[in-house]
């Protein structure tokens, strides 16, 4: 057993000690509490900063997110169908002429000049609108039995024309083509004549060959041929080459135009142009 001052004395200490835990107790619990605080804070700071350097390190951080209905998509239909311009089909040709056998008793060689303008209708398919004009001479047969010096006919036409690639993905390639439309023929009859000519120094006298008869024809015709063409680069130009056989539906002639001498030209003129050319 304690002595009794013992007991006393132990009595006032815990007097003195109780109070003093309990008032360190309430001052620093709001401390500790402050200071967990403050240490989730920054955990949860770090945390944050963590996710925010993973976001800006993702490959596809940036990148803006497709748009419903996909741009990329319409941006290859457009590059793919493009405007009015990307189908527009253009040419421009010249080249020489004979003629078939049954015809070369009416018609000689000469020369064409062919432009056309059109569509791409797919990949492999044009539809040219196509302007022609044929310069060729007459045979002296001809010419001889009208009396006249010289002759030529002229050819103009304006025809439909497709034209078919057989292998339009490569750079050279092949197509075939053909159509029809309205065709007039003009058979001219010269003689030289006498003209007089000034220029700016002095006038003088020159001999021309003047028409001195004529006769004329519209009719329908067709044509049809093959070709080969070479592109030039990645663009749409090409370089090409073809041949056609021309048939025109022009009627049997016995004239004797403007007073000259009685001649006669057999029906349909048939032809075989190879132009050279270029086609956008």
């Amino acid at each position: 057993m304690f002595p009794l001052h013992a007991k006393l004395l132990w009595r006032r200490t815990s007097y003195c000690v109780f109070p003093a835990v309990l008032a360190f107790s309430v001052t620093a619990a709001p401390a500790a509490i402050a200071q967990s605080s403050n240490d989730f804070s920054s955990s949860a700071q770090m945390l944050a900063s963590s996710d925010d350097d993973a976001s800006s390190a993702s490959p596809t951080s940036g990148a803006p997110a497709p748009a419903i209905g996909g741009s990329q998509s319409d941006g290859a239909y457009g590059a793919r169908h493009g405007g009015l311009m990307s189908h527009l089909a253009i040419e421009a040709g010249g080249g020489f002429n004979a003629p078939t056998a049954d015809s070369s008793s009416d018609i000689t060689w000469g020369g064409n000049l062919t432009i056309g303008a059109g569509l791409h209708v797919a990949p492999h398919v044009s539809l040219l609108a196509e302007y022609q004009f044929i310069d060729d001479k007459l045979p002296g047969r001809i010419i001889s039995e009208t009396g006249a010096n010289g002759g030529n006919a002229h050819i103009w036409s304006l025809t439909l024309a497709p034209v078919i690639d057989l292998f339009p993905h490569r750079r050279n390639d092949l197509y075939i083509t053909g159509g029809g439309g309205f065709y007039r023929k003009v058979t001219s009859f010269t003689d030289p004549e006498a003209v007089e000519y000034c220029n700016y120094y002095y006038c003088g006298i020159t001999t021309v060959n003047q028409v001195v008869g004529h006769f004329s024809s519209n009719q329908g015709g067709w044509n049809a041929g093959i070709g080969a063409t070479h592109r030039l680069g990645d663009g749409k130009t090409k370089l090409f080459a073809e041949v056609r056989y021309l048939d025109i539906d022009t009627p049997e002639v016995t004239s004797q135009p403007n007073g000259l001498g009685t001649t006669t030209i057999a029906a349909n003129t048939r032809l075989i142009p190879v132009t050279f050319g270029v086609r956008w």
